[in-house]
């Protein structure tokens, strides 16, 4: 088997830290690549915001794989803006300030969250706007060889897409709706599982559609270990059927010692974070 690709989550772990310093540990652990949330309060922040988070990252020395687009105010429940008739504007011009954050540090995987379901407007409404919205963020990002992902997201009971079936139908009418190119699945088993997903099931299906993967343990969305998944099975899997692409660790964790679980996991291939 290949040896798999990780990268840290750094938007989800070690939140009482600045940015500088989860990066840090990100590399100190033995990591070489990151994955982050919107970083900005707001869709398009200022080039001065964007030249400060830039450069951050990039004088951390760690590869960006994966950034969401702009999904509103996530700590108030909002899981993407994508399929919110009014936001069209908003939507077009984040993804042109991402294109010009990914041409800056070689960013090509981008998250677009759907949208909870709103009461002032109908499903069919807003699966309409997403599938505009998508094609014209396809375009965008497409143009510097960026791939748009998909996902399905538990906890939220408004947002639509809880299963993998469910995010591929969104790919395939958006394909066919628009003739867009360069959407993806992003295979957050955390996510599935919780939602009572069968996520090999979901894995062998849809194979061929699956551009990232996120990791976390349930219940608890805890490192790999502290739950009952059966992710090394996963990676595994993935990695043994083709997947080259990253394996994001996406779950939560802090302290002094926040990669103390590489020491003693079963993960394949995940560096062993020094003895502190």
């Amino acid at each position: 088997m290949d040896t798999p690709r990780y990268a840290v989550n750094c938007s989800i772990m070690m939140k009482d830290r600045p940015l500088e310093e989860r990066l840090s540990a990100v590399r100190e652990a033995g990591f070489g690549a990151v994955e982050l949330w919107w970083p900005f309060p707001t869709a398009t922040p200022s080039e001065a915001e964007t030249a400060a988070f830039t450069a951050t990252v990039r004088d951390s020395g760690l590869r960006l794989v994966g950034l969401n687009l702009y999904a509103g105010d996530m700590p108030g429940g909002d899981r993407g803006v994508l399929s919110w008739p009014g936001h069209e504007d908003e939507v077009l011009a984040n993804a042109r300030t991402v294109r010009r954050i990914a041409e800056e540090l070689d960013c090509r995987a981008f998250n677009a969250l759907y949208g909870n379901r709103r009461p002032d407007a109908t499903a069919q409404d807003q699966d309409a706007v997403a599938v505009r919205n998508l094609g014209l963020v396809a375009a965008e990002l497409g143009a510097i060889g960026g791939t748009v992902l998909i996902e399905p997201v538990s906890g939220t009971e408004a947002y639509p897409l809880k299963t993998a079936d469910d995010a591929v139908a969104v790919i395939e009418r958006v394909e066919r709706e628009t003739g867009a190119t360069g959407l993806g699945l992003l295979l957050d088993v955390y996510h599935l599982a919780t939602n009572g997903d069968d996520v090999s099931a979901a894995l062998e299906r849809h194979r061929g559609l699956i551009r990232h993967v996120q990791l976390a343990d349930a219940p608890g969305r805890g490192a790999p270990g502290t739950g009952g998944l059966a992710l090394a099975a996963w990676v595994e899997d993935l990695v043994g059927g083709g997947y080259d692409g990253w394996i994001a660790l996406e779950h939560a964790g802090g302290g002094d010692d926040p990669f103390a679980w590489t020491r003693e996991t079963d993960l394949p291939g995940v560096p062993a974070a020094p003895a502190r």
